[in-house]
């Protein structure tokens, strides 16, 4: 962090270029990234301050880069495929698209040559340092993923034309390409190439093109390889006994090519997606549901949860926690004093580590 120096008014630069980068990524800078602290730049960096309960001083101290890059930071997966680790000397298709995706960014302003030159190299560093990773100038998987998340984020909107048979999808946090496939009635196989992906990535807040979801109103569904009734059920919101009783199914047997009638959802049941941190007791205790209810119901042989998987939760008991979204100026503090609960119970409630708020979060209110 001693790499970050203090910025104010009438400062230009490469550091400034960064700063409004960062700002635009978390929706506070509307203007074009120059390179010049003007006073639209103030303004958002203000903006910030105040959101994050710092000092409006609209001067960019070591205190307010430090709540920037905690917010604009994402952890890096380790589950996932990357392109190829890329250093000093590589050629290719690759290193283009590193260059493409570093030059949108504002850190590379050379030639995309597809060469993995000196001047490739200093800008991964640049990017490196400024993404808080070990800035070793390797393109390596966690600097693939940073990048991808600030490309995605410049609304860089590579996404294919909606047709009729399809619909765009927001990624989420804790979305996975499974979980998605299996939400919409499709495959992995199917995703990826409606999107031209060659990776499994996800870019919390990018843009999918999905097969355009049945709303279950007595439609029909054709069994895929892969299918289960599980997975079937969880895709249209209804349970796995609704499904088998509009199909009059005496076992759980399915064939690929098999026609199965959807039947309307039920109002008792909702889903839920998995997020880092969450537990069944937890996830019991904010739906106000027994742990042994929850498995019973998602057919669940042990109590491990992978992120991106989805549960089905009753909601006979009127048990559908409040959810409050998170306005200019709020604190942990004032929303526990709003709704009568307590800064701890929130914390608990939504998995939070830290007091950090950013504006349009949605919190559990327990």
């Amino acid at each position: 962090m001693d790499n970050y120096p203090t910025l104010q008014l009438g400062d230009t630069g490469n550091e400034v270029r960064i700063l409004q980068q960062l700002l635009k990524i978390v929706n506070l800078f509307p203007g074009s990234i120059t390179g010049s602290f003007d006073t639209t730049t103030e303004n958002s960096v203000k903006n910030f301050q105040q959101i994050n309960n710092l000092e409006p001083t609209g001067i960019v101290d070591l205190n307010t880069w430090t709540y920037l890059l905690e917010q604009t930071a994402t952890p890096y997966p380790q589950t996932i495929d990357f392109p190829p680790t890329l250093s000093l000397g590589d050629t290719g298709e690759v290193v283009e698209d590193l260059q493409r995706k570093l030059k949108t960014t504002l850190y590379y302003d050379q030639e995309i040559n597809g060469e993995y030159d000196t001047e490739t190299e200093s800008a991964v560093r640049v990017f490196q340092l400024n993404n808080q990773i070990i800035a070793s100038g390797i393109t390596n998987d966690q600097t693939w993923y940073s990048l991808e998340q600030a490309y995605s984020s410049l609304d860089c909107d590579l996404t294919p034309p909606v047709t009729e048979e399809t619909e765009k999808y927001i990624v989420q946090k804790g979305d996975t390409l499974y979980g998605i496939a299996q939400k919409f009635g499709t495959t992995v196989d199917e995703l990826k190439r409606l999107n031209n992906l060659s990776s499994n990535t996800l870019v919390i807040g990018s843009t999918l093109l999905v097969p355009k979801k049945s709303q279950g109103t007595g439609t029909t569904y054709t069994v895929k390889r892969g299918d289960t009734l599980f997975s079937i059920a969880q895709a249209f919101n209804i349970s796995v006994d609704e499904l088998k009783k509009a199909n009059n199914l005496t076992s759980n047997v399915l064939s690929i090519g098999q026609v199965l009638t959807i039947p309307k959802p039920s109002e008792n049941y909702i889903t839920y997606t998995i997020k880092k941190g969450d537990t069944l007791y937890s996830i019991a205790r904010n739906y106000n549901v027994s742990v042994n209810e929850l498995m019973k119901l998602n057919n669940l042989s042990t109590s491990v949860l992978t992120v991106g998987q989805t549960l089905v939760i009753p909601t006979s008991n009127n048990n559908i926690p409040k959810t409050y979204t998170v306005q200019k100026g709020d604190t942990l503090y004032n929303i526990a004093k709003k709704y009568n609960t307590t800064v701890d119970e929130i914390k608990k409630a939504n998995n939070l580590t830290s007091n950090i708020l950013s504006v349009g979060q949605n919190l559990i209110i327990p």
